[in-house]
């Protein structure tokens, strides 16, 4: 399912225009976005959490030339599922 079909969904599923549907999705994912970058935890009972995850420097290969390289620490968003979640999708 894409961002068009997901939208079509709640507009259906809410009585909604699908503009208006839209524009509640963009919100929630944008303020998502926004929380996981400052650091927080977004959780969304029985759906799951979004989170910030730290990973450490490390040492890599290039594929091509098998040439050690240099991966600096970074911080990634990450999705724990929720228990509903998990249940619904077995």
């Amino acid at each position: 399912m894409n961002r068009e079909e997901l939208v079509k969904e709640i507009a259906k599923k809410t009585k909604v225009s699908q503009k208006m549907a839209a524009d509640v999705l963009a919100a929630t994912l944008e303020t998502i976005e926004k929380s996981v970058a400052k650091g927080k935890r977004v959780t969304l009972v029985g759906f799951g959490s979004f989170e910030p995850r730290k990973r450490a420097a490390r040492t890599g290969r290039n594929p091509q030339t098998g040439a050690a390289l240099k991966i600096a620490a970074k911080t990634v968003p990450a999705f724990v599922a929720g228990k509903r979640f998990k249940e619904a999708v077995k």
